[in-house]
């Protein structure tokens, strides 16, 4: 088979790619190893219920009538509705520290407010650094890295008020353990503070669904459970994909959201990735079901990231998970949400990867369930009589990641190194998703356009 694109993985980038291809008449062809849609933010059935994978919220939430945002221009370039997301904002976040939280919205000006509050002294100058990061250019594709750490330390003068800003944005898309690149830090900071949160009521399958109807509907070909064994490289080109079954297909451009190390290991001869370009932060996650909504037993907060000490230590932890920090997800805490039939409380944590892979099958299992008690544990925390409501639970790791995603280390964020143009070392394969460098439902599809417009449509 001859396509004009071939998309590898079927995940937020693949699709919205897809969709704007197929929409200008381009053959395209995604092909995804699993049986499921969506990549690292998809969702799976167990015992009845639907479990979502990834989303906590969908970041960069704007109300109807507003624009120059993510959400809006997506919207646009996909030809979608605000309809076909269904999101309904939150109703509050949190930040919490030893003696001190904040509290924000999707109104920047609520956390403002609430940072000059308890810590007065660093008001006007919190109010300069968000003047900063609004006019700071963040769809430049190519720029050199500016430490996030050093440069906050120019307008704040209160360590921990950094420490606070910086636990929900690494948690939200870091790949580099303790720092990350000023620009990535301001592209999160507009998604999760100036813009904000919200939820599809029906999860994240509400968002997949509404993709892939939109995606064959304008022509495009997925096939499931279709694995790449291999890129065939001739002239600097890929000239054909190999996939399970011994058939070949051919094409023009190939965009991959596999991930950059995952993609050269497609390649004939590709470039040896150096180590620091692999990623290594990943994360534990358990989901309570509850017999009611956590709104119901007192907690709010759609979100809460806390951070035990006064210094927050974002890499991985030498120990298999990392209980000091961790962020409390309440999907029903969303307005709309409140009839919701079950309650749901999500905790994610930092987990060292080689740990959660080295297990054999009985220790992975035992491995498993010591760390459902340390959840149950930490949960008290947050929903007092947590235990009287508690129904089943599961529970994802590094491994599970891996295993599903492909992705080296069940690296959520993949690789420090961004390649925010996309390029490889061919001239016609080029990478969306993470390893591009935009994070996040919002940040993916906005991915998977810019590199279609670019790479492809912009070619023409």
């Amino acid at each position: 088979m001859d396509y004009d694109v071939i998309i590898i993985g079927a995940g937020m980038s693949g699709l919205a790619a897809g969709i704007r291809l197929a929409y200008f008449g381009k053959r395209v062809c995604i092909l995804e190893k699993h049986y499921a849609f969506g990549g690292l933010n998809s969702y799976y059935r167990l015992d009845g219920r639907d479990f979502d994978v990834g989303l906590h919220a969908v970041t960069n939430f704007v109300g109807p009538g507003v624009r120059g945002t993510p959400l809006p221009k997506l919207l646009r370039q996909l030809r979608m509705s605000r309809n076909d997301f269904d999101l309904q904002p939150q109703v509050f976040s949190e930040i919490r520290f030893p003696g001190v939280s904040l509290r924000f919205t999707n109104d920047l000006n609520d956390l403002i407010a609430d940072v000059a509050e308890k810590f007065p002294a660093e008001a006007d100058r919190f109010r300069k650094l968000c003047e900063h990061v609004r006019d700071f250019d963040d769809v430049v594709l190519l720029s050199d890295y500016q430490s996030t750490r050093e440069t906050l330390k120019e307008f704040l003068h209160e360590p921990m008020l950094i420490e606070m800003l910086l636990c929900p944005i690494m948690y939200y898309g870091s790949a580099e353990e303790h720092d990350m690149d000023f620009l990535q830090f301001v592209i999160i900071f507009k998604s999760l503070y100036c813009e904000g949160f919200a939820r599809p009521r029906d999860g994240v399958r509400k968002i997949i669904k509404a993709l892939v109807k939109k995606f064959r509907s304008c022509g495009g070909e997925l096939r499931m459970q279709t694995a790449v064994e291999r890129l065939d490289v001739a002239d600097d080109r890929v000239t054909s994909v190999a996939i399970g079954g011994g058939e070949t297909l051919t094409c023009s451009t190939v965009l991959s959201s596999a991930g950059y190390v995952e993609t050269m290991r497609f390649c004939e001869d590709g470039p040896t990735v150096p180590a620091d370009e692999v990623g290594r932060v990943s994360f534990v996650e358990t989901i309570a079901v509850l017999d009611k909504l956590p709104q119901q037993l007192g907690h709010e907060a759609a979100i809460v990231f806390f951070n035990d000490c006064e210094t927050f230590t974002y890499a991985m932890p030498e120990v298999p998970v990392d209980l000091r920090s961790g962020v409390v997800c309440c999907p029903s805490n969303y307005e709309g949400h409140d009839d919701m039939p079950e309650g749901l409380l999500r905790m994610t944590w930092l987990a060292n990867s080689g740990v959660w892979m080295a297990d054999g099958e009985e220790a992975y299992r035992q491995r498993k369930i010591d760390y459902l008690s340390e959840f149950k544990t930490q949960a008290r925390r947050y929903v007092a009589d947590f235990d009287e409501h508690f129904v089943v639970s599961d529970m994802f790791t590094p491994r599970t990641i891996q295993r599903f995603t492909g992705r080296v280390n069940g690296a959520v964020y993949g690789s420090p190194r961004k390649r925010r143009d996309g390029r490889t070392h061919l001239k016609n394969l080029f990478l969306c998703g993470t390893d591009q460098g935009y994070l996040g439902i919002i940040g993916a599809l906005l991915s998977g356009i810019t590199i279609a417009n670019m790479h492809v449509l912009a070619e023409e």
